[in-house]
């Protein structure tokens, strides 16, 4: 098929580029002319496992970029959506980008095509996306038939390729069978074994895309709620978990005690599901509590450390493993470390930084400017002359560390894990003053 995909994010990259590697033809299309030159070159913007080799392998054959939509190929079949939505100020979802881009399609389409509405988008999006496509098309006075879809992405970052690859559900919302059988035709090559094809109404599909991440988020703010509780009443949340992890209506996916959830789709997605139920009438309570629980939950970690050394934390130096939100990546957006970091610089520490993938971004972005910060190349380079170690990521480098290296180079044998990767070693016996969560 012939394949069209609006922005070049990490949704809108991952999903085309993946559609390329299957053999269809694709044109992914973003109006930064310098991501997209750098593209053009298979230099890619974000780091995702995998990723760069697909893109190399599949450049200037299936896969193709282009920093203009007038350049449409008039062959496309399938146009895809996947600019940012983000939050903004109100917790509303920003949908201009979304919006200008439903309009730039109404100007260039001259046959039958589906529209596929990628980004996650409030419910009720895809009718305000075919009203602005008809009215563009009713300006140029020409009768072009299309189809509007919802077929929101379940993406793990750090895992992106092997879940689009090989996914456990393609969830499609549509008004007309042409459409689900074209994206059936479409998603077939994923799933050959089983169908993992879900069919059901637009508003339904829209829909469902916020309800699982809020499914999700609401695990882990659960689980990191009861191991504050664990915490008070001297129980041990590490064992806990497995306690009602072994249940099978429960299990154990997404309840690690920890620092709290970050990322692009959680935070995002529980504030605009509530403020979406907000708009009709409705207040949600528990999703309230899910980011009300996950926002205490990120300075939990600052919480232990002003507890042990005090509220001045002038002439402290703190090492800090880990910036990215989950190890696998280079997202920093609503990551707990960043909300760490800040919290300790304003308290007059200082801060020695290493992570294997994040450090331009969070230099970029989301840490730049502020002082007091050195960011180094190697995880034992941080620990000289600091007075603890704070774990925020679990990236598989950091899960086995030469402790007796930690030990020789801090200040003081102190650590502060914000993922309890460090529960089994028994440091205490080493010791190490060793701060968890949920014990």
């Amino acid at each position: 098929m012939n394949i069209t995909v609006i922005g070049t994010g990490y949704v809108g990259l991952t999903a085309g580029t993946c559609f390329a590697e299957m053999g269809n033809k694709v044109t992914c299309v973003d109006i930064d002319v310098d991501k997209i030159k750098n593209l053009q070159q298979g230099i890619i913007p974000i780091f995702e496992p995998g990723l760069e080799g697909l893109v190399t392998k599949n450049l200037h054959k299936t896969l193709f970029f282009s920093s203009n939509l007038k350049e449409f190929n008039a062959k496309t079949e399938i146009i895809f959506i996947a600019v940012g939505t983000p939050t903004k100020e109100d917790n509303d979802v920003e949908l201009q980008y979304f919006y200008q881009a439903a309009k730039d399609i109404g100007q260039v389409i001259t046959k039958e095509t589906i529209i596929v509405n990628k980004s996650t988008v409030p419910i009720g999006t895809a009718d305000k996306v075919k009203e602005i496509i008809q009215k563009e098309l009713d300006a140029r006075k020409i009768q072009v038939k299309f189809h509007v879809v919802s077929n929101p992405e379940f993406l793990k970052e750090g895992a992106a390729i092997s879940d689009f690859m090989k996914p456990d559900r393609v969830v499609i919302g549509a008004n007309s069978e042409i459409a689900f059988q074209k994206m059936e035709q479409l998603y077939s090559p994923f799933f050959r074994t089983h169908d993992r094809f879900i069919r059901m109404d637009i508003r339904s599909a829209e829909m469902t895309k916020y309800a699982a991440n809020a499914m999700l988020a609401t695990k882990i703010s659960f689980i990191n709620e009861i191991a504050n509780i664990c915490e008070k009443v001297g129980a041990d949340a590490n064992k806990v978990r497995i306690g009602i992890g072994s249940d099978s209506r429960i299990g154990y996916n997404f309840i690690y005690p920890g620092a709290g959830y970050g990322g692009s789709c959680f935070p995002k997605d529980v504030k605009a599901l509530h403020r979406i139920a907000e708009s009709h009438g409705y207040t949600a309570k528990l999703i309230a509590s899910v980011e009300a629980v996950n926002d205490a939950q990120k300075l939990i970690i600052f919480d232990k450390i002003i507890h042990r050394f005090g509220a001045d934390l002038s002439g402290k130096t703190f090492a800090m493993w880990g910036l990215s939100f989950k190890p696998g990546t280079d997202d920093v957006r609503e990551a707990p470390s960043i909300y760490v970091i800040k919290a300790l610089l304003e308290k007059g520490a200082k801060i020695n930084v290493y992570d294997p993938k994040a450090i331009e971004t969070a230099k970029q972005f989301y840490l730049k400017e502020l002082k007091n910060i050195t960011y180094f190349d190697a995880k034992y380079q941080v620990l000289d002359n600091a007075d603890a170690l704070i774990l925020m990521t679990e990236w598989k480098e950091f899960r086995s560390p030469d402790f007796e290296e930690i030990k020789l180079k801090l200040n003081s044998p102190i650590i502060f894990d914000g993922r309890n990767q460090y529960n089994v070693f028994h440091l205490q016996e080493k010791g190490f003053e060793y701060y968890q969560i949920g014990k």
